[in-house]
């Protein structure tokens, strides 16, 4: 894998992967999400991707998935983050609570590869949610 990162101005930028697709980045957060801000949505979609697929793989009928995901950062510099909180909300129909709990945890513990990195020197929490789909 790989990516380039080209300044645009003050402190926007733009990644290219290696894929092609493009993220745009701004340290001051007023044009584009910071590169910290993309860490969590990295952590958040990456967990996601394993929870809908383990959910699908078990024959839940999910109709959607939010991760919700909390950092808390040092406040020292560099300000990394200290803990990450991801909250999935779960919504189908009459999905199992067992199937959803094994997801996470499978995700979490086996299956994340961004979560696996960051668990090195942030603690990562979980918690997950069922809603019942109209």
């Amino acid at each position: 894998m790989q990516a380039n990162v080209q300044w645009q101005k003050d402190l926007v930028f733009t990644a290219t992967t290696g894929s092609g697709q493009t993220v745009h980045m701004d340290g001051n957060k007023t044009e584009a999400a910071s590169p910290m801000e993309l860490v969590l949505a990295a952590a958040g979609g990456c967990s996601s991707v394993d929870v809908v697929s383990i959910l699908e793989k078990a024959r839940q009928e999910v109709t959607a998935c939010r991760c919700e995901v909390q950092g808390e950062r040092a406040d020292a510099v560099p300000a990394v983050f200290t803990k990450i909180h991801l909250h999935f909300v779960v919504t189908g129909r009459d999905v199992a609570e067992k199937h959803v709990e094994r997801a996470v945890q499978l995700s979490a513990e086996k299956y994340c590869s961004v979560a696996k990195m960051l668990e090195a020197s942030v603690t990562l929490t979980h918690s997950f949610s069922i809603e019942q789909a109209d």
